[in-house]
């Protein structure tokens, strides 16, 4: 069995959409932090995206545990044309399109971006991959709101809709186990 402990990286405080921008993230409550890095096994291996919101988490909350390099398979999504900017700035220019993203996510794209499906076949690969590389081994997967989020979807064999409606905080704690070729989900969404 391998369990995953998938942690969703510290606040940007950015009030728009943050997909594949390099933004900073806003590590100051060390308390949350210590209590996150306590929760986790101490003979975990962590990886992380290669996004700097989310390597910073990662070191944060590592301790002795030995990592991985990191990974751009475990991004969050990309918005494409959509990055960094506000839903109503995008309603007001393709009101049909970023609605559909919304209320029917799976295969509408920002422009030159990801669809719900797109990062879920992503997610699926690089988990799969770390798994295979890294069988029975506990890892703490340092990442990203749809990261999380789509294999919380796939554990419990859901639609993306009903995905959507499950709240991932920054700093919180999300645990995943790997039996055969099935999933088991644990804690969700567990702010220690």
């Amino acid at each position: 069995m391998t369990r995953l402990y998938l942690v969703r990286h510290g606040p940007t405080h950015a009030k728009s959409m943050v997909g594949w921008s390099d933004l900073p993230a806003d590590l100051s409550d060390t308390a949350a932090l210590a209590r996150l890095s306590a929760a986790l096994p101490g003979d975990a291996t962590v990886i992380s995206s290669d996004l700097v919101r989310a390597v910073a988490t990662a070191d944060a909350i590592q301790g002795a545990r030995p990592r991985l390099p990191h990974d751009a398979g475990l991004r969050e999504m990309n918005f494409g044309a959509w990055e960094l900017r506000r839903f109503k700035e995008i309603e007001a220019e393709d009101p049909a399109r970023i609605r559909a993203f919304w209320e029917t996510p799976g295969k509408v794209r920002p422009p030159q971006g990801e669809s719900w499906d797109d990062l879920r076949a992503r997610a699926d690969a690089a988990i799969d991959t770390l798994v295979a590389r890294h069988p029975g081994i506990d890892l703490v997967v340092v990442a990203h709101f749809g990261l999380i989020l789509s294999q919380y979807q796939r554990a419990l064999g859901l639609s993306a809709t009903e995905a959507f409606g499950q709240k991932i905080d920054n700093l919180s704690l999300t645990e995943l186990h790997r039996e055969g070729a099935g999933w088991r989900l644990g804690r969700i969404n567990h702010c220690p």
